[in-house]
């Protein structure tokens, strides 16, 4: 029992250490494409280069944003910590990413077209998608007990995922100034999908490392509660 723990203790951070380093070598791609083969669009200048953080940032927000929804799903039904813990850093990457592409898409709006916000559907739609996960981590703090606090956050998780498909769908369906797509040359297409690739491999890194540190935390409490229940 102990050389099994002992295992899965050193197994853990080893995978850890290889996935965060193929994600930098990923990021050192990408950084690498934007400045040495990506060309810059003759229209908008050097600030279409955001698009590498801004596009890949809302992938991540809606792929995080997604696992939450699975996460609290899968709560409802199981009643298992393991997905209410998965929930909660999943919400926590959505806030975040989700702040990344607000405060890049201002910065890209204050130079194309001249002020840093506007109430256009899909930017409003994306604050919608950050107040709501906001609210759901600022529920996880105040909502007591436990098995209250958790389905309370499940339910209210899940139906959050509805503002996803809005914030995509929205420039397609109601009039926005928000472009639906930007033309793309083949070296802007691949430095995208590299970048997107980053950003969803990170978004994955910080949702699932605080809860294997929570299932290593419980399994060693497991492993400490039977070794004193087992007899002298």
């Amino acid at each position: 029992m102990n050389l099994a723990s002992g295992r899965a203790r050193l197994v853990c951070p080893c995978a850890a250490r290889i996935y965060w380093s193929l994600t930098l070598g990923v990021l050192a791609i990408g950084v690498l494409l934007v400045i040495t083969f990506t060309p810059t669009d003759p229209g908008m200048g050097p600030v279409q280069r955001l698009m590498y953080v801004h596009v890949p940032a809302a992938a991540a927000a809606f792929f995080a944003a997604f696992v939450t929804f699975l996460a609290n799903t899968a709560y409802i039904w199981s009643r298992s910590r393991i997905w209410d813990a998965l929930a909660r850093d999943s919400a926590r990457a959505t806030v975040g990413a989700s702040a990344v592409v607000l405060m890049t898409g201002a910065i890209w709006g204050r130079f194309v077209w001249g002020v840093w916000w506007t109430w256009s559907p899909r930017l409003t739609f994306t604050l919608v998608l950050l107040a709501l996960y906001v609210i759901y981590l600022v529920l996880r703090r105040t909502l007591h007990p436990y098995p209250r606090r958790a389905m309370v956050c499940a339910l209210y998780g899940a139906v959050a995922f509805i503002d996803v498909p809005l914030v995509y769908m929205s420039a397609r369906l109601l009039p926005d100034v928000h472009p639906t797509s930007l033309p793309l040359t083949y070296e802007m297409r691949v430095t995208l999908w590299v970048c997107i690739a980053f950003g969803t491999m990170t978004t994955l890194g910080l949702i699932l490392s605080p809860t294997l540190r929570h299932l290593r935390r419980v399994g060693n409490m497991r492993l400490v509660r039977r070794a004193h229940a087992a007899p002298v």
